[in-house]
């Protein structure tokens, strides 16, 4: 042997018998073109289908915003949020008046409880 005792080597699984050239019939398929906000194109392919439709939006695999079948009105990218804080959530709800205040009531407590202890 003059590959070294190899008889598959430089194969692929599922590549079949060394030096066929024909798998047998593909399903039959459709390339379908996506275009994202920043111009961008994307053609995955879909089998064709009674069943089977593709969808209005695709994400686009160089940027992540979503793509649409209309290059000239691709579809808006999403707005993320940043992420708050549970402080920034307080002070949604609350006034820096309304924190004061809530703060001076809990050192009154916290004086009272350590018998006068703690410094105005």
């Amino acid at each position: 042997m003059a590959s070294g005792g190899h008889a598959i080597r430089g194969s692929r699984v599922g590549a079949g018998p060394l030096g066929e050239t024909e798998r047998g019939d593909t399903a039959p398929r459709i390339r379908v073109s996506y275009w994202c906000a920043n111009g961008h194109e994307t053609a995955p392919t879909f089998s064709v289908g009674e069943d089977v439709e593709a969808p209005t939006q695709w994400d686009c695999p160089r940027c992540g915003f979503p793509a649409g079948m209309d290059p000239v009105n691709p579809p808006a990218p999403v707005r993320n949020e940043p992420y708050k804080t549970h402080l920034a959530y307080v002070k949604e709800r609350r006034s820096d008046e309304d924190g004061a205040a809530l703060l001076e009531e809990a050192l009154e407590a916290l004086r009272i409880r350590r018998g006068g202890r703690i410094a105005r």
